[in-house]
């Protein structure tokens, strides 16, 4: 998979996702398989960029290559200018999002709002792609809603920009995370455009990843909800493209020693305030499917200090241990040894 002259050690792509992706989820995924991962979205608004949180969606330091940072906006000029400052900053590929189909984004005729407005989506692309001398990528969704899939229109308008690489989410704006993601119209895109086409929607085992590669044709995945509290699915994907067969589960040691290693990351980012109530998703994600893990959730968002959270978690996996270093998890929250 290579996008401008990057070439991504293979090609299954962290998706991006507001309030997840950010520097230490993205090393992360990439330290266990990832091939790119793509950082939660930056608002275009210039007035935005001395914010502190605008600040760390910047901060790249010391994450393996290549940085993909994707912005976020509906005005030309403006996000003309904010693929500069990113770029700037570090970035080496600028990601457009015309996918989000959250309503205050939507609201502001932004993310997947654009792609009713297909003569604006042009514009935006042109300008973009011509304020920086990196590879600019697009992610989109099939249409605004089921009467209204313009994903082929708008590949095509993509490929003429210079646009390097398109993401397709399986599903419309109005569909939201409702349903089912299909991939016709990915399908359909692949066989009509050159750019690379990356698959995205409920995308979420092995076995997946290789039915929508077959069925698509697309040249890679992008992977959202399934890497939350699973980072390794990455190495998963990989081996079983590579070989048919399965890697073993992760061990009840190995969970625990990538979990506490992502907590301190995110103390170290955010620092113990924010740090603390970031960390708590994660750790939400990490545990589900474990034995005794929503009593132990629960108790989680009492905790108010990096020490006390930390403690909780060995506490945690080391009583679920006993249960065996070999674990599946089931749907009901039980554990399987």
């Amino acid at each position: 998979m290579q996008i401008g002259s990057h070439i991504l050690q293979n090609n299954l792509i962290v998706a991006p996702m507001a309030g997840v992706t950010d520097r230490p989820f993205r090393q992360l995924c990439k330290n266990m398989g990832a091939g790119m991962a793509v950082s939660e979205m930056v608002s275009s608004n210039s007035l935005l960029w001395g914010s502190e949180k605008t600040r760390r969606r910047a901060n790249h330091e010391g994450e393996v290559d290549p940085i993909s940072v994707q912005i976020a906006g509906a005005d030309p000029a403006m996000m003309a200018k904010a693929a500069r400052y990113n770029a700037e900053e570090g970035a080496q590929i600028i990601d457009i999002n015309m996918g989000c189909p959250a309503k205050k984004i939507c609201n502001v005729m932004a993310g997947s709002a654009l792609l009713k407005d297909e003569l604006l989506v042009g514009k935006i692309l042109d300008a973009v792609v011509s304020a920086v001398n990196i590879p600019v990528t697009l992610k989109i969704r099939t249409g605004w809603d089921m009467q209204h899939k313009n994903a082929l229109v708008i590949a095509h308008i993509a490929e003429n920009a210079g646009i390097r690489a398109l993401a397709i989410h399986g599903r419309t704006r109005a569909c939201a995370y409702t349903g089912y993601a299909e991939y016709d119209t990915i399908a359909a895109v692949k066989a009509a455009v050159k750019i690379p086409i990356i698959a995205n929607g409920d995308i979420g085992t092995p076995e997946k990843v290789k039915q929508v590669l077959d069925y698509t044709g697309a040249d890679a995945v992008m992977i959202g909800r399934a890497a939350q509290g699973r980072p390794w699915i990455f190495r998963e994907i990989s081996h079983y493209l590579a070989t048919g067969r399965h890697l073993p589960l992760p061990e009840v040691t190995e969970i625990h020693r990538i979990l506490i290693q992502h907590l301190y990351d995110l103390y170290d980012f955010y620092g113990e305030y924010s740090g603390i109530r970031v960390a708590r998703k994660h750790i939400s994600w990490y545990t589900k499917g474990l034995v005794g893990s929503a009593t132990f959730r629960h108790g989680m968002n009492l905790l108010k200090t990096t020490e006390q959270q930390v403690s909780a978690v060995n506490e945690f996996f080391n009583e679920i241990a006993d249960y065996g270093q070999q674990i599946a998890y089931i749907e009901n929250e039980e554990l399987i040894v």
